[in-house]
């Protein structure tokens, strides 16, 4: 089991335990796991992330790697950039969704997704060992990158009908939350004659606006603006700009499980036959929708690594996760907030109808989640007595409680913070309110023992 490598990604709180001493270990484990360069560096708009940046660069450079830096960016287009440019690899610095004192790093492949789970217990092997790449003869260099917007902008156009979305003049709410999308999803916007109107545009790492990750709680500005200004839609971005929540042309915030099932409803249409990758941890309509296309689902740990290396190994189409993370396998096998946006403008550029009939016509599911605070210790405590009172449970990421197909509950550690993350799906809203007290209660009786 991984020490460092949560769900996403190392995390910390900068410089408290995410340390600058072990920043530079870790590089020095993670420039040994990939031998040769160039590496491509790209940060999020955290205040310690450009620091963070110069650590990486030289310390790579130290073992005999070459660099170049991509600069501020987000996530998605780092990684994209290192499959289309050639680079051998990729490290971003990043802590997603986290609160403003955290940050971290996360490697990508030279396919342009994030390195396995083995391939983690690899580089934290060489980390415990030391055995790093010796003092080398030359040193490495550290150059600019310039062109990695460019192509990951080309690179999402050239997968929609941008000529019949240009027709349309759409008008789009973004909320980038102060984060890494606003250097890219406005002017994304702009190319194919999309009116965006901005909210949380300003990069700010304290992300003063509603917060580095965007819910259904802090994302009533996005529902009202698009009210105001009688949008077609609405996206609100995370801080690293990998994952998005939509808001219909009515203002209602859509979960992520329905914004997924709406896109891949759009995607198999035109590619039946596919496969779809999702989480334990989304809605059971995504097998019901499916069918219809003669497609197959198939179900992985949550994390979006498990995802994309699923997504790669079955030459998948399309993978998501409930929280808003989209995948499209054209473009590239991880989660990627403005590929997402242009899905759905693709979408309603071959409709009459607005985004709000679109999610009428889905089959009924109500899903939700909650999540509370606790350590490591007291999660594992957690699990471990629900897997002593519901023994037939699925063990295999946390606890999933299965009463019947469309009546669930699973529990699971955060793998990026000191919570534990409960989600449930039920056949109506009552018995889901039900359902969900009933195990918020279980889970903080066992944290009071």
């Amino acid at each position: 089991m991984a020490k460092f490598f949560g769900t996403n990604g190392i995390r910390g709180v900068f410089p408290d335990d995410f340390t600058l001493e072990f920043i530079h270990d870790i590089t020095l484990s993670i420039g040994t796991y990939f031998e040769n360069g160039p590496i491509l560096i790209g940060y999020d708009g955290r205040e310690s992330s450009p620091l963070i940046c110069k650590i990486i660069t030289s310390t790579l450079n130290s073992i005999g790697i070459d660099c170049s830096i991509a600069g501020l960016v987000p996530t998605p287009c780092l990684e994209y950039a290192v499959k289309s440019l050639g680079y051998s690899g990729g490290i971003m610095i990043t802590a997603s969704h986290n609160p403003p004192q955290y940050n971290g790093i996360k490697p990508a492949g030279k396919d342009g997704v994030e390195i396995s789970r083995e391939d983690e217990l690899v580089i934290e092997d060489i980390y415990f060992k030391k055995s790093w790449l010796s003092t080398p003869k030359k040193l490495g260099i550290t150059k600019e990158e310039t062109r990695s917007i460019e192509t990951y902008l080309n690179g999402i156009k050239s997968h929609i009908d941008s000529k019949l979305v240009e027709s349309k003049s759409f008008k789009v709410v973004l909320d980038l939350g102060n984060g890494a999308q606003a250097v890219t999803a406005p002017d994304f916007c702009k190319i194919v004659n999309c009116e965006p109107i901005l909210v949380n545009e300003k990069i700010d790492s304290t992300f003063p606006g509603r917060g580095s990750e965007p819910t259904p709680q802090n994302l009533s500005t996005l529902s009202k603006t698009v009210i105001e200004n009688k949008a077609n839609f609405g996206i609100a971005f995370d801080g690293d700009g990998d994952r998005s929540i939509f808001c219909d042309n009515l203002g209602n915030i859509l979960t992520g499980d329905k914004s997924a099932l709406i896109l891949i409803q759009h995607i198999l249409t035109k590619n039946p036959n596919s496969i779809v990758v999702t989480c334990l941890n989304s809605g059971s309509n995504t097998e019901i929708l499916t069918e219809k296309y003669n497609s197959k689902v198939i179900r992985t740990k949550v994390g979006s690594v498990e995802v994309s290396r699923k997504m790669l190994s079955t030459n998948a189409l399309i993978g998501f996760e409930e929280n808003g993370g989209f995948m499209f396998g054209k473009h590239n096998q991880v989660r990627d907030g403005c590929m997402s946006l242009a899905l759905m403008l693709d979408l309603l550029s071959h409709t009459n109808n607005s985004l709000s009939d679109k999610i009428s016509k889905l089959p009924p599911s109500f899903t939700t989640k909650d999540k509370i605070q606790c350590s490591l210790e007291d999660s594992k405590r957690i699990i471990l007595a629900l897997k002593e009172e519901f023994p037939q449970s699925d063990i295999s990421d946390g606890i999933k409680i299965v009463i019947d197909s469309k009546n669930w509950v699973m529990i699971r550690a955060s793998g990026t913070e000191p919570i534990i993350r409960i989600y449930a799906e039920s056949e109506n809203q009552d018995k889901l309110d039900v359902l969900m007290l009933k195990f918020l209660q279980k889970v903080k009786l066992i944290i009071s023992r």
